[in-house]
């Protein structure tokens, strides 16, 4: 993951001891978009102080619609597109431990959830994630193999010229 935050958690499922894991490839590709979407939108709150001018004198204008950049502004809809399409539980999952790093024993104690109960629904969500980006557990494609870019090899050297018998 490029930011570090959740890279425990999704680690630790996705690496099992017996050589089984509880997250495949393709959950930890969707989580790995999901996360550089979040960032792209700029939703995850401030750590920092910020000294840029932009941001000083106006509160709670800081993120809004009017100052997000076109790419931000993008990401949000994508979000937002997201955000519909996934059932509300596995949407709040997925955006608390892949968009705001929050750890799962966390999420069950704020949403008063049963223990272990946040893993098999973030796996949900990360199945469900990866169908809306078209990620499958198994790699699809036409079936042939192409050995060229060419159908067929082209010759190195013509062979339309004269040859040293034959006199014109």
């Amino acid at each position: 993951m490029a930011s570090g935050r959740d890279d425990d958690v999704l680690a630790r499922l996705s690496s099992g001891r017996d050589g089984t894991s509880f997250l495949a490839p393709h959950h930890l590709a969707a989580a790995d978009r999901f996360e550089r979407l979040v960032q792209r939108a700029q939703l995850a709150p401030r750590v920092t102080m910020s000294y840029s001018p932009a941001h000083v004198g106006g509160r709670g204008r800081s993120n809004g619609v009017e100052t997000a950049s076109d790419a931000a502004a993008d990401a949000r809809l994508k979000l937002s597109r997201l955000a519909a399409a996934l059932p509300a539980d596995c949407w709040g999952v997925l955006f608390d431990v892949c968009g705001l790093g929050k750890g799962l024993q966390l999420v069950e104690t704020e949403r008063r959830w049963p223990r272990r109960s946040a893993k098999l629904v973030l796996r949900i969500g990360l199945d469900q994630l990866a169908g809306q980006f078209g990620l499958s557990p198994h790699a699809t494609g036409t079936g042939t193999a192409s050995r060229h870019w060419l159908e067929e090899r082209l010759p190195l050297i013509a062979d339309d010229r004269p040859e040293l018998g034959d006199a014109r």
